[in-house]
Parts: C-alpha cells; sequence; structure tokens
C-alpha cells in the first residue's frame, strides 16, 4: 500500500492526458523499486537449489540481501552483485539461465512485488506508453520480468556467451547510474522518444543520473541519499509496501 506521506503526484502517477501522437518510455528500476530486496539474491537461491552454487555462496547472498534491504543500494553492493551474478553464470548455457530466471519469478520474485508499483507501470502501458526494465539484474532475468509483467522490454547487465555457453565475463558495464542514463537516451533515441517526454522511478542514489535525464520522476522508497536528493529539488516521493 501507499504510505500517507506519499505525495498526490505520486501517488496518482501519470495522471493528466497526453498530446495527441505523444510518445512516452517509462523506466523503471527493479530491486527496491519494483520488487523488495534484491533479485539476484532470490536467483543465487534457485542456482543453490539446482547445484549450481555452493552453501558458502548461498550465506553470502543472504548477508547481502539483508543488508540491501535495511541500508538500500551503494557502490560496494553493486560491485558484489555484479561478481555474484558472474558467478551464478560461468559455465551455464543460456537456456539454463533462462529456465533460471523463469524459477526464480515464478517461485519467490512475484510474491516480492510492490502492487503500487506494478500498477503505476500498467497504468502508463495502458495510456500507449512503452514501460522498460532497467536494472543491474543481469537481463535475462529482466526480461523474464518484463515478460511476465506484460511489459515492453527490459535492459539488464550483460554477460558473455559463446555458442551459447557464458564465459562469466561481464559485457560492457554492471547497469547502473550513468550507465543506466546512457542506455536509456540510446534507446529513447532509437524510438524517436523526446527525453522531456519520459519517465524515471527508483529507489537508489545511484540512479540519480537516469532520474534527472527524462521530464518526469517518481522516486520510490529512497536510500537516504536520494531521499534528501528528492527533497531539495521537490521531486515527488512514493512509500510503498508489499
Amino acid at each position: 500500500m501507499l504510505d500517507a506521506m506519499s505525495s498526490p503526484v505520486a501517488a496518482a502517477g501519470p495522471a493528466s492526458p497526453d498530446p495527441a501522437g505523444q510518445r512516452v518510455i517509462a523506466f523503471f528500476d527493479v530491486d527496491n523499486t519494483l520488487m523488495r530486496g534484491a533479485s539476484v539474491y532470490h536467483l543465487g537461491k534457485a542456482a543453490w537449489r539446482r547445484g549450481y552454487v555452493g552453501a558458502r555462496d548461498i550465506a553470502r547472498f543472504a548477508w547481502q540481501q539483508a543488508r540491501f534491504v535495511s541500508v538500500g543500494e551503494n557502490t560496494q553492493h553493486q560491485l558484489s552483485a555484479r561478481d555474484r551474478a558472474l558467478e551464478l553464470v560461468a559455465g551455464r548455457t543460456e537456456t539454463e539461465l533462462a529456465e533460471l530466471a523463469a524459477e526464480t519469478y515464478d517461485s519467490r520474485v512475484v510474491r516480492l512485488l510492490l502492487p503500487d508499483i506494478v500498477a503505476l507501470a500498467h497504468e502508463h502501458m495502458a495510456r500507449g506508453h512503452e514501460v522498460w526494465l532497467i536494472t543491474a539484474t543481469p537481463e535475462a532475468f529482466a526480461i523474464v520480468m518484463a515478460e511476465r509483467l506484460g511489459l515492453s522490454g527490459a535492459i539488464g547487465s550483460r554477460i558473455e556467451s559463446v555458442d551459447g555457453v557464458f564465459t562469466g565475463k561481464l559485457l560492457g558495464h554492471v547497469m547502473h547510474g550513468a550507465h543506466k542514463a546512457d542506455a536509456a537516451a540510446a534507446l529513447a533515441s532509437e524510438k524517436g522518444v523526446a527525453l522531456t517526454d519520459c519517465w524515471a522511478y527508483s529507489d537508489s542514489r545511484n540512479d540519480i543520473p537516469p532520474l534527472e535525464l527524462v521530464g518526469s520522476r517518481i522516486v520510490v522508497n529512497p536510500d537516504a541519499a536520494l531521499a534528501r536528493y528528492a527533497a531539495a529539488r521537490g521531486w515527488p516521493v512514493m512509500r510503498a509496501r508489499p
């Protein structure tokens, strides 16, 4: 449910009609924005059940998940998430990762979605907007999530594969911060959408670049640094609960 402190603008989402023919993209972060917690942790648990990682690995995942839920995302978390994701998929096939992603979503993540944020994503879709997930989580998982939710697509961290088998090497950068902004700008340009007509939703200080990039943004369950930044700029803030 929405926290009583949410602003009316945040609670209502994109309420005013769009001009005829206007094209819009809404970019949604995943971890602690669309769902509670870190998606890569749940991928790790599913990987453990399949024997892909050991008990020590899952204990490390659990500690990182608890810290992420309590204090939010920081640079060290991003580095750890990147390393864990690479460990998960090294030597696995693209088919195995797609199956792992589907299992993770269906068995766990669907119960951790924040209904009010999902409703906002669907409101954008109902108005003819494109809705893209843009997240540091592995892109294979983000794509499954977008498909399950009926959204337009997903951009995530990409991992190299050779002949259908993942090498464990990151392609490019972890998808957060300025890299998210670059990816969002590239997608908008490809689709002929003005960034001033776009929306962005995120919880993290690391996502200030994509939040500033677009014409409209809503800060969701912000970490302390983003909460201060948003307050100084008068950005709407949504407090959403499972």
